[in-house]
């Protein structure tokens, strides 16, 4: 009930507000000698400002009271001032509220003085401003103001509402206009047809607005979770805007081009497009009503990017990364691109050659039809209800070197000790096992299609099924190596040498114990220093050692950290001996075989690809991640020559890391 009301009020706030920004908007694209003339239409559009600004009041003073009752807990709070009191002195929405219920009591004094005063149309646009700040000041409070880039997110969403606001506002003063249009002289029509066709140009122009600052607002709302556009509430609501706005747009479109332009011919011809624009103006609002309704809605679900979708519906998906390697793929797509572009070319041919009807509708749907075929049926691929399911386990090395284990036990027979596929079993089966390795087949796929395959089996009983033998958890470890693995050998293309300004590679999180009782995981350099990983053997990297003991101080005073890991356990004794030494930096006690085992599989450098047999690990190696959770550089001797033993190298990649800009996102903690 509470959730229905504060819907309600939420929808009246917004629908008022907008209407009051719309309508100041109108008067003051009118000519003053419109204002000032005998018409009503200005003064009926006046009358109806003071009920639109406490409607707004009304709103506001209802979303507090079931704003509160939602975020106590408690449905009586709606109902009691001390618990509104609370909420505005102890929260960031409460102040939110405060300065947007201050605006909208400005904005009653502003429209009240503009009822009572003579026809200005500076006195319209300060009532314009006020509205659109009231406006504007609840964008702070939306989901955009809760995205990583707050202020870009927000200004882009604040803009989106104004603008609709322009647009929709306005149409009320549309429809008044439109009652005068076939009574006066012909100047008087004219001038009429004028204030129209201005407020025409500008529904234009705000429309290109709302478009563009839509489609910002929304891609941030899905963040490349483009399928849950047809499996999420917010998807279909979407979806159901966009139709009510194509709708809308079509109406306006004969508008702007056929009906008020008849406004300023003959009178016959104005008393058509008087009677057109009776008719379906209204319609246009009606459905512009629905269209904030459907806006609010969408406003209050949950975002697509953080919808859960569990149960994909559809047998199939749309996937370009998957199938765009298939030149015929290419071929076809850009055909279908050309149809439709072809087609939209038709549309604006019929319209000016003045086709037959029959021939402006079927020639271009015909068209439409093939070029969405061509264009969406080669990059459709199977799919399953686990798709687009979020991977619950985190992407760090303790699910990683969970998954070498599994991985290792039962499916190097087929798959291979790398996963490329040339397991000795291979050649014995109906199909070659996939390579899992070198093709980017764990980028074309998702996570949620391994799981299925690890649970359900493939390609009729070829691969069996793990569903009953391995747990939920154990199947996300072996996908979590699976894309370790691949990122391993795309990783062969790091250097010691960073690429500015590019974040390439995103690793696992890890967890450690040191020596010195320091503890902690990868994250938590995130946002404040550089972190240089050291994975040593002992006593093979005594040398390399006592040379970053040596240039610490000179490191950790460029914000960097040194943590130093262990490739295998070391027994007691050495590691005495080695901390004995005045180790300056920590030395990973516990932790250290999952970050070795996890970390063993970016190995690979161009030289030495290391693709047969169960490879070749390391006895060093070393990785310079940046303060925003990035791998940027790597140094492997064996392979990378003598690269970071010249120390002021590693200096100067460290100042190029320090001197880059911060980068957003940051990487994820599970993969898709």
């Amino acid at each position: 009930m509470i959730e229905a009301a504060g819907a309600l009020f939420r929808c009246l706030q917004l629908a008022s507000n907008m209407m009051m920004i719309g309508g100041c908007v109108f008067l003051a694209i009118a000519e003053q000698k419109s204002l000032a003339s005998g018409h009503s239409w200005p003064a009926r559009l006046k009358r109806t400002f003071p009920w639109l600004a406490t409607l707004l009041l009304i709103g506001l003073v209802g979303l507090l009271a079931t704003t509160t009752a939602q975020a106590t807990g408690s449905p009586e709070n709606a109902w009691s001032p001390q618990a509104w009191l609370d909420f505005l002195q102890k929260t960031r929405i409460g102040f939110i509220w405060a300065l947007r219920a201050a605006g909208a009591l400005a904005v009653l004094v502003i429209v009240l003085y503009i009822r009572v005063s003579p026809a200005a149309q500076w006195r319209c646009v300060i009532g314009a401003a006020a509205a659109a700040l009231t406006l504007a000041l609840g964008s702070l409070a939306s989901h955009s103001a809760a995205e990583e880039q707050a202020l870009s997110a927000t200004v882009t969403y604040a803009l989106h509402l104004i603008a609709a606001s322009v647009w929709f506002g306005g149409l009320p003063g549309v429809i008044l206009v439109a009652s005068t249009t076939t009574t006066g002289s012909t100047d008087e029509r004219s001038r009429i047809g004028d204030v129209l066709a201005r407020f025409s140009e500008l529904a234009l122009a705000t429309m290109i607005v709302i478009v563009i600052s839509g489609v910002v607002v929304a891609n941030r709302m899905f963040e490349t979770n483009y399928a849950g556009l047809v499996a999420t509430a917010y998807g279909w609501l979407l979806i159901t805007k966009l139709t009510l706005l194509a709708v809308i747009l079509s109406i306006a479109s004969r508008a702007k081009s056929l009906w008020i332009p008849a406004l300023r011919q003959s009178s016959e011809q104005a008393a058509v497009g008087g009677q057109k624009l009776r008719t379906w103006v209204p319609v246009e609002f009606g459905l512009a009503i629905l269209l904030v309704i459907v806006a609010t809605l969408l406003a209050n679900a949950v975002p697509a990017k953080h919808d859960v979708i569990d149960n994909w519906p559809y047998p199939f998906r749309f996937s370009i990364d998957a199938t765009w390697d298939d030149w015929l793929v290419r071929a076809i797509v850009l055909t279908g691109l050309v149809l439709l572009i072809i087609a939209g070319t038709t549309i604006m041919l019929g319209r000016k050659k003045q086709w037959a009807t029959s021939w402006r509708i079927a020639v271009p749907t015909l068209l439409g039809i093939m070029g969405l075929s061509a264009t969406f049926y080669p990059i459709a691929v199977q799919s399953y209800p686990e798709t687009y399911r979020k991977t619950p386990v985190p992407f760090d090395a303790i699910s990683i070197a969970n998954g070498v284990e599994l991985f290792t036990a039962n499916c190097i027979p087929c798959h291979g000790p790398q996963a490329k596929g040339n397991g000795i079993l291979a050649k014995t089966l109906p199909k070659q096992p996939v390579d899992l390795l070198t093709e980017p087949h764990t980028a074309m796929h998702t996570a949620g299609d391994f799981f299925h395959w690890l649970t359900y089996g493939r390609f009729n009983g070829v691969m069996p099924a793990f569903g009953e033998k391995f747990s939920e958890e154990e199947r996300w470890d072996l996908l979590n190596f699976l894309h370790a693995n691949s990122r391993g050998y795309q990783s062969r293309i790091i250097t010691p040498r960073i690429l500015p300004e590019q974040p390439f590679m995103a690793t696992p999180n890890f967890s450690y114990t040191a020596h010195d009782g320091s503890s902690g995981t990868l994250k938590d350099f995130r946002g404040k220093q550089d972190l240089l990983l050291v994975l040593f053997s002992w006593p093979e990297s005594r040398a390399r050692l006592d040379q970053l003991r040596t240039a610490s101080t000179t490191i950790t005073a460029t914000g960097t950290a040194i943590l130093a890991v262990p490739m295998t356990d070391l027994p007691p004794d050495e590691l005495t001996s080695l901390i004995s030494q005045g180790v300056p930096f920590p030395v990973v006690t516990q932790g250290g075989r999952e970050i070795s085992r996890s970390y063993a599989l970016f190995r690979r450098t161009l030289s030495i690809p290391d693709l047969f047999g169960e490879g070749t690990h390391p006895k060093h190696m070393e990785f310079l991640f940046d303060r925003f959770g990035y791998l940027r550089a790597r140094w492997i001797p064996h392979g990378d020559g003598s690269g970071w033993t010249d120390m002021s190298l590693l200096a100067q990649q460290i100042s190029q890391l320090n001197q880059e800009r911060e980068i957003l996102p940051p990487p994820g903690d599970h993969v898709h």
